[in-house]
C-alpha cells in the first residue's frame, strides 16, 4: 500500500485480544479497506488452570503495533475487542497480582452453581439477564476468594481483558456494557452494578471500571506508546459484540462463530431472560442486546480428535453410526463443566474418517440446538435467513458442510476475516466521526461473501446425538 495521506481516508486501529493472540488491523474509515495488520501469540496455561499473565496480552499488543509500520502512528482512533469473563486483578500501581483466570476456565464451577442456588435461576436472568455458569467472572471471583483470599483481599482494581488493555492504552479506568454484561454483576434491567451482590460476594464497587455508553469515548491515547499521543481511545467491549459490530447486524440476523470455542448470537430489540441458561443476555455495544450461547468444545476439539486419529482436519468420511459429543474440556452449552467426550455406536466397518465427521457433528449440534433459542428473543427469524458463519472454521469445507447439513439453511461466509478486530475497527470509527456504527459497517460492506445453497437436513444425525445427550448427563 502506498503512505499517500490524500488516498485515505483518517486512519483507525481495531485490536482483537483473544484467548490465543492480540491481532491488529489498520483501517481506512472511510472505505473500510485494510491498510495493514500485526498479529503476536500468547501463552495459555494448559490443564485444569486456564490463565494467562495479563502483561502478555500487553507485550503481544505492542509487538502487533509495530508490525504496522507507519500506519500505528498515523491511526487517529483505536478500539480494543478483547476475550469476554476474564478476571484481572490489579495492585494499586495496575500491575496484575496473579495470573488472568480466562473465560474457558472450569475451576469455578462449584461457586457458579453455589450462586444459582442461593438466588435462584429465575432471579439471575430477570437482573442480569443470565444465570452465571463457570466461565462468568462473577464466578471466578468467588473462586479467588474461596482459594486465594489474600490476592482477592490485595485487589486494589478488578477489570475484564479488554478493560486492562483500554487503561493501558488511555490510562482510564473504564469498560462498556457490552463486556461489563457478561461479569454477572452488572444489572442489565438496570444498567447498573448491583452492590447488594457486590457486597455479599465482598467485591468492593469502587474497585471496578466506570461503565461508558455507545459512542462515548475512554480519552485519548497517552504518551510513551507506539501510537499517536493524543489519538481517540474508544470504550472497547467484549470479542463478540465487537463482532457484532463489525458485521452491522440487525434484529433477526443470526452470527456463528467457528472458533477455539463455537458461539451463535444475534442482535435483539427485547431484553434476553432465560432462566434456563442456554441463552446468555449480553448487551450489545451499540445499545440494544445481543442474546448469545456459547460452547466451549469447537475447531480445537476436532482438531484434537483429528490428531488422535491421525488424519488432517479435513479428511472426514460420510455415513456409519457414529454419535460424537466432543466434550474435550467438559461444557457450557449444554452446562457439563465435568462432561468429557463421550463416542457411541461404533462398529466393525466404522472408519477413522466417519469418527471424525463424528466429531464435527456433535460440535455443530451442540450449537444449532441452542440457536433457535437465541432467535426466539425477538420471536424467530426466516428459516431460510442465510446463517452468518464466521470465525476460522468458516474456512473450512468440513465445517461448513456439516452446518450446512445440519442445520438445513443456506449459510454466508463474509470474505472479511478477523471479524472481531474489524468491529473494533468500526467503534474506533464511530467514536471518532460520531457517525452510527451500523452505517459504517455497511459502508464497508462487511457481510459481502459467497452463499452457500441449503442442503437436506440430516435427521439421522440429530437423532443419534440427541439419543446419545442424556449419557452425557444433559
Amino acid at each position: 500500500m502506498g503512505s499517500d495521506s490524500a488516498s485515505h481516508g483518517p486512519v483507525v486501529l481495531g485490536i482483537d485480544s483473544s484467548t490465543q493472540s492480540t491481532k491488529v488491523l489498520a483501517v481506512d474509515a472511510e472505505t473500510g479497506a485494510v491498510l495493514a495488520s500485526g498479529q503476536a501469540r500468547h501463552t495459555v496455561s494448559t490443564g485444569a488452570a486456564r490463565e494467562t499473565d495479563p502483561e502478555v496480552w500487553w507485550s503481544a499488543l505492542q509487538d502487533a503495533l509495530g508490525q504496522l509500520g507507519e500506519w500505528a502512528g498515523r491511526a487517529e482512533a483505536v478500539s480494543v475487542g478483547g476475550q469476554q469473563h476474564g478476571l484481572v486483578v490489579l495492585d494499586a500501581a495496575g500491575r496484575p497480582l496473579r495470573p488472568a483466570m480466562l473465560w474457558n476456565d472450569v475451576r469455578s464451577a462449584p461457586q457458579a452453581a453455589a450462586l444459582v442456588d442461593k438466588y435462584g435461576a429465575g432471579h439471575w436472568a430477570q437482573r442480569f439477564g443470565s444465570v452465571p455458569g463457570a466461565s462468568f467472572t462473577v464466578s471466578k471471583w468467588a473462586w479467588l476468594a474461596e482459594h486465594e483470599p489474600a490476592a482477592a483481599e490485595a485487589a486494589r482494581a478488578v477489570r475484564l481483558p479488554h478493560d486492562f488493555l483500554t487503561e493501558r492504552l488511555s490510562g482510564a479506568a473504564v469498560t462498556d456494557r457490552g463486556d461489563v454484561s457478561g461479569t454477572g454483576w452488572w444489572r442489565s434491567d438496570t444498567e447498573a452494578y448491583d452492590e447488594t451482590l457486590l457486597a455479599e460476594i465482598g467485591l468492593a464497587p469502587d474497585l471496578l471500571p466506570t461503565v461508558l455508553g455507545p459512542g462515548e469515548r475512554a480519552g485519548t491515547v497517552r504518551d510513551g506508546l507506539p501510537l499517536r499521543a493524543g489519538a481517540v481511545v474508544a470504550a472497547g467491549t467484549g470479542d463478540n459484540a465487537a463482532a457484532a459490530l463489525g458485521l452491522g447486524l440487525t434484529p433477526g440476523r443470526a452470527a456463528l462463530s467457528l472458533g477455539t470455542s463455537g458461539t451463535v448470537y444475534a442482535v435483539s430489540r427485547q431484553r434476553p431472560t432465560d432462566a434456563g441458561g442456554v441463552v446468555a443476555g449480553f448487551a450489545a455495544a451499540d445499545g440494544g442486546w445481543l442474546p448469545l450461547a456459547c460452547t466451549l468444545n469447537c475447531t480445537l476439539a476436532v482438531d484434537k480428535v483429528a490428531a488422535l486419529l491421525g488424519r488432517q482436519r479435513e479428511d472426514v468420511e460420510p455415513g456409519g453410526s457414529v454419535a460424537f459429543l466432543p466434550f474435550l474440556d467438559g461444557e457450557r452449552t449444554p452446562n457439563l463443566p465435568y462432561a468429557s467426550g463421550l463416542l457411541t455406536g461404533l462398529r466393525h466397518d466404522t472408519t477413522a474418517g466417519q469418527v471424525l465427521q463424528g466429531a464435527y457433528d456433535g460440535a455443530v449440534y451442540a450449537l444449532l440446538g441452542a440457536l433457535d433459542q437465541v432467535l426466539a428473543v425477538d420471536g424467530g427469524a426466516p428459516s431460510d435467513e442465510p446463517l452468518l458463519v464466521i470465525g476460522g472454521g468458516s474456512r473450512g469445507v468440513a465445517w461448513l458442510e456439516t452446518v450446512r447439513r445440519l442445520s438445513g439453511r443456506p449459510v454466508q461466509v463474509p470474505e472479511a476475516a478477523e471479524l472481531v478486530a474489524l468491529g473494533a475497527a468500526v467503534q474506533a470509527a464511530a467514536a471518532l466521526t460520531g457517525e452510527a456504527a451500523p452505517a459504517i459497517a455497511s459502508r464497508w460492506s462487511t457481510t459481502a461473501g459467497r452463499t452457500h445453497p441449503a442442503l437436506p437436513l440430516d435427521e439421522a444425525a440429530h437423532t443419534r446425538l440427541a439419543a446419545a445427550l442424556p449419557l452425557a448427563g444433559a
